[in-house]
């Protein structure tokens, strides 16, 4: 991957986090309260997996498209960045121990994390083949 595609893969990923922190926002503020805490946490998941591919689509479109295999190591870049964040920001910042952070990866109660880095590790691969479609 050069290093064009590199920083535009960066900035995208740092869009994405800045949507996960509004829609962690909608979903504590609007959504749990008027669905319930599963409803909640299902509608949040696949509304950050929209949010995630739509970002994914306009990196496509920024960086005048990619290849599937190039998208596939963005998509890599993004899971492996989600995690470390995920990791870091909740053991080092909100002083949550690993096993509560661990939970999150279970479908327990309507979760869907684990959909979602699927979708984060997939996403630009499925930009690329929908962009190579799309005139």
């Amino acid at each position: 991957m050069h290093a064009a595609l590199l920083l535009k893969s960066l900035v995208a990923w740092a869009a994405i986090v800045c949507l996960a922190i509004a829609n962690g926002a909608l979903r504590e503020a609007i959504l749990v309260p008027a669905l319930g805490s599963a409803a909640g946490l299902v509608l949040s998941g696949v509304l950050l997996c929209l949010l995630v591919l739509l970002v994914a689509y306009a990196l496509a479109r920024l960086a005048g498209g990619f290849t599937v295999r190039q998208g596939l190591g963005i998509g890599l870049l993004w899971l492996c960045l989600t995690l470390a964040f995920e990791f870091a920001f909740g053991l080092l910042v909100q002083r949550k121990p690993l096993a509560e952070l661990l939970d999150a990866y279970t479908f327990q109660g309507g979760n869907i994390w684990p959909v979602v880095l699927v979708i984060t590790l997939l996403a630009p691969s499925l930009a690329a083949i929908f962009w190579r479609r799309t005139p």
